[in-house]
């Protein structure tokens, strides 16, 4: 194919891809690492690229797309059925995608015009066209990766309302956790799993922190051995990690999570010690010495109606500290449910985010906040389910019981003696129930299903008794979806390189 046509305006064309390609350039830490959460959150890391092939002969048309208007008179636009995330145009790139309204061939569109030509192309690999000789269809990509909650301890040093878990000192031994790690190893084998993930939890983890250490150098020598990846994260309230122990879980290759809800009285107000005085302090200390240690850990962050007039205080104070965070909302359990005033209303919750993303479009980060800005759902990868329970995630208790949720730890389904537990818990016909968001009433034609996949099983059952419906926080994450595309597609202008 030549053309000899010089293009008059040549497209402009950015994608996540594309900043996530310079900081490789640039040999910078890897941005896309989604943070972590006290969840069964999907594990896997956000595709941004695409299996589409391109076929010349084929003709391509525009398919029902999310778009906005960005700084500077570019356009966002993002395919709610494809997997390549968010793209920022220029008004000759939009014209170009608008001349696929009608079905066309790439060449016919670009006429004589090399650069329209190559843009067509790019905008098809981004699937902003799609093939019309084949279905449109939403990605549905198996997770890799077997994700275990290990609990080793039900002791907590704190007393936070929202928690789910009765406190006592009991713990897990050393020797049920080796065999816990041979559970979650007998059934990534047996299910073709080809990375293990342990989340350390409790109570408060560090509280055990001997055996925390111990089981994951355990798990890495079982991992090596079957040939498996492992990753390994401690869920701490990080009121209590000296440098001693910051130095041991570092060298053991574990990363940290830190659970942060606010800002001085914003925290304290949910997040106390037993005694009743609030943490913050200590919390922030902690944090102080991890970055003297070069140690970045994840910061989770519960939204309750407590704290969200200082959640635009408490999203600014981990962006000035360059910390990777996520959003999550409270959500209410048995052992929460005398605590009334931490429940929020739709408007209350969708007002503070809004003023909450003010903040990051005023300090945006250079790595992408898609999979931390909206509690569970990901918009930075597509799934049919919010979580990897029933499916991918397993739950081990102290004692050795399997569960097929932490939230719900007290209802085990197997134990670590089993040889396949996770083959017990997806056949467990009735507990929590995570079914695809295709089987959602309510869900099945929303043009967001496959990046909220219906919410929260667990608190969809308990607000409405089923599984089969639409989440709880449907019109919030409705309301809030577009405007944190918008963040990311401001973040692709502020860092990338049009190309």
């Amino acid at each position: 194919m030549s053309h000899e046509s010089p293009s008059v305006a040549t497209p402009l064309i950015l994608s996540a891809a594309d900043v996530a390609q310079q900081r490789i350039d640039a040999a910078e830490t890897d941005c896309f690492t989604p943070p972590e959460t006290d969840c069964a959150c999907p594990s896997e890391r956000p595709l941004f690229s695409s299996d589409m092939v391109v076929d010349e002969a084929v003709a391509y048309s525009m398919p029902a797309l999310h778009t906005d208007a960005l700084p500077g008179g570019s356009i966002l636009a993002f395919n709610p059925l494809g997997s390549t995330g968010v793209v920022a145009l220029d008004n000759a790139a939009w014209a170009l995608l608008n001349r696929f309204r009608q079905p066309r061939l790439l060449a016919d569109a670009a006429g004589e015009d090399d650069a329209l030509y190559r843009a067509a192309r790019r905008l098809a690999e981004l699937e902003l066209l799609q093939r019309t000789d084949r279905p449109v269809r939403a990605p549905r990509t198996a997770s890799q990766t077997l994700t275990a909650w290990l609990h080793v301890t039900n002791e907590c040093n704190l007393r936070c309302d929202y928690c789910y878990i009765s406190k006592t000192p009991d713990a897990m031994d050393v020797a049920r956790g080796r065999r816990a790690v041979d559970a979650v190893v007998r059934s990534a084998l047996a299910h073709g799993f080809r990375r293990i993930k342990l989340k350390y939890a409790g109570g408060e983890a560090t509280l055990n922190a001997p055996l925390v250490v111990l089981t994951h150098k355990y798990a890495r020598e079982c991992a090596d051995e079957h040939r498996l990846a492992l990753d390994g994260v401690v869920l701490s309230n990080g009121v209590a990690l000296g440098s001693r122990l910051i130095r041991a879980l570092r060298d053991s290759g574990l990363r940290l999570m830190i659970s942060l809800d606010g800002v001085g009285d914003a925290h304290d107000a949910t997040r106390r010690f037993v005694n009743g005085r609030g943490s913050f302090s200590h919390v922030a200390r902690t944090l102080d010495r991890l970055a003297e240690h070069g140690v970045i850990p994840s910061i989770s962050i519960t939204v309750s109606h407590r704290n969200l007039a200082g959640l635009p205080a408490t999203v600014e104070y981990v962006l000035d500290r360059g910390l990777p965070f996520a959003l999550n909302f409270y959500r209410e359990n048995q052992c929460s449910a005398n605590a009334a005033d931490l429940s929020f209303q739709d408007d209350q919750i969708i007002a503070a985010m809004r003023e909450a993303f003010g903040v990051i479009a005023r300090r945006l980060p250079r790595h992408s906040l898609l999979s931390a800005l909206v509690d569970l759902a990901r918009l930075d990868t597509p799934h049919d389910r919010p979580c990897g329970a029933g499916h991918s995630y397993m739950v081990i208790d102290h004692r050795g019981g399997v569960a097929t949720c932490h939230m719900a730890i007290e209802r085990t389904v197997a134990d670590v003696a089993a040889p396949d537990p996770l083959l017990l818990i997806q056949e467990d016909a009735i507990g929590i129930r995570n079914i695809p968001v295709d089987e959602k009433e309510g869900c099945r034609t929303c043009l967001w299903r496959y990046w909220c996949a219906g919410g929260c099983p667990a608190l969809t059952h308990r607000v409405t008794g089923r599984y089969d419906v639409k989440s709880p926080n449907c019109r919030i994450y409705q309301t809030l979806f577009p405007e944190a595309l918008r963040l990311e597609g401001m973040r692709l202008l502020r860092y990338g390189r049009m190309a």
